[in-house]
């Protein structure tokens, strides 16, 4: 029996952005959680699914259900960490990587808020492991345009419920708000477990790591 509970979020420490906002926009999360305990407590039955097909059927829906809700709740995780307790000031591993990859913090800053102007979901920076390297990542919904073996640093969301209550159309002004509010510990604590996950390998295969870690 699966009974994934929604995780609790310090909305009180975010600065720009209204707890009515907040509360209306963790509703929504709950109910991927809600959505997804439901469908992995979905049994398989195998006589349900004689009609499985790729254009229409009821496993196909299950199961993009399943990438729906399951990368909601893990987004809306990552998004709401990391604009929430503070530490707003720029610092750390995270910062040096991105003046370093991206030429200038401010150079990062204009190129993140141009991909959430330039999407309808999600804007993130995470490590690829194809490279090791920063990429900022633009997606329309949970599930289209989501990167495998990706892992994310920092997560905005984008869509319109994130912020229209509060800004309206000016989303630009929403997105400099939330870089406002973007708690950089979380950030360098992500960077930290990417590290503490890729050094055993490297080590292993006697191979450098990419990008000067170690």
């Amino acid at each position: 029996m699966y009974n994934i509970k929604p995780e609790t979020f310090n909305f009180k420490s975010v600065k720009g952005i209204s707890t009515k906002q907040l509360d209306e926009h963790y509703k929504l999360y709950v109910g991927y959680v809600n959505k997804l305990n439901e469908i992995w407590n979905t049994p398989y039955i195998q006589g349900n699914y004689l009609d499985s097909n790729a254009t229409y059927s009821k496993m196909r829906s299950l199961k993009l259900g399943e990438t729906y809700s399951l990368n909601g709740v893990k987004l809306h995780n990552l998004y709401f960490e990391n604009m929430t307790n503070g530490n707003n000031t720029p610092h750390g591993l995270a910062l040096d990587m991105i003046t370093r990859q991206f030429s200038s913090y401010d150079n990062f800053i204009s190129y993140l808020t141009n991909v959430g102007l330039s999407v309808r979901g999600w804007a993130l920076l995470s490590i690829d492991s194809i490279d090791s390297k920063f990429h900022i990542i633009g997606s329309d919904l949970h599930d289209t345009g989501a990167v495998w073996l990706s892992y994310p640093i920092l997560v905005m969301d984008v869509y319109e419920h994130a912020y229209f209550m509060d800004f309206g159309t000016d989303k630009k002004k929403y997105i400099n708000t939330f870089i406002q509010n973007i708690n950089w510990k979380v950030l360098n604590d992500r960077l930290q477990k990417y590290i503490s996950f890729t050094k055993p390998i490297c080590m292993n295969r006697n191979i450098a790591c990419p990008m000067g870690f170690f």
